[in-house]
């Protein structure tokens, strides 16, 4: 592994986001903060404890289906169990890639009546962006690498990292593309 974003930048970088989200956020009673399970935990979590604004938290899990159907066609496997309608929403995600997933997601949750919905994404692949997302508060945008650590996984492994790494070797000759 090559370590790509180093624990010190994530740190520094969580913290310019943080005092963004609080001067865009001041004057809310109550910002409905959703990670997007199980990447952005790490994230989330680090993100939120520099938070000054007032937040509410859940969670949102997605799988996308196989590859014989089309994409953007998503399974929600956990449902927010906190009412969105007249709320301002933060969608909190690890890496933005193809856009298909996240797309679908904001879309439902501004069906779902919120008053605004806002992504704040750690990474941003936008090489690999097959719909575009619009992202209000990005950590960094990385070329088409897949990357492990500080949530990110290959096969539930590596999440625990305190860093960002490049996979390289055989375990990154067997990482699956993007469908």
């Amino acid at each position: 592994m090559r370590v790509l974003v180093t624990a010190e930048a994530l740190e520094r970088r969580v913290a310019e986001l943080a005092a963004e989200i609080d001067r865009d956020y001041a004057r809310t009673d109550a910002l409905l903060c959703i990670g997007v399970l199980k990447g952005s935990v790490f994230f989330m979590v680090d993100l939120l404890k520099k938070l000054t604004v007032p937040v509410d938290i859940d969670f949102f899990q997605t799988s996308s289906y196989g590859s014989s159907t089309t994409p953007g066609e998503v399974r929600i496997r956990k449902d927010v169990d906190i009412g969105v309608r007249g709320r301002d929403v933060l969608l909190i995600e690890d890496i933005v890639d193809t856009g298909h997933t996240l797309n679908t997601i904001l879309g439902l949750l501004r069906f779902r009546g919120a008053r605004s919905v806002k992504l704040c994404a750690l990474l941003d692949k936008k090489a690999a962006r097959e719909v575009e997302v619009p992202i209000a508060y990005r950590g960094f945008e990385i070329e088409n690498l897949f990357v492990v650590g500080y949530g990110l996984d290959f096969d539930e492994r590596y999440r625990n990292l305190p860093y960002i790494a490049v996979l390289e070797g055989e375990a990154a000759a067997a990482v699956p593309s993007p469908s």
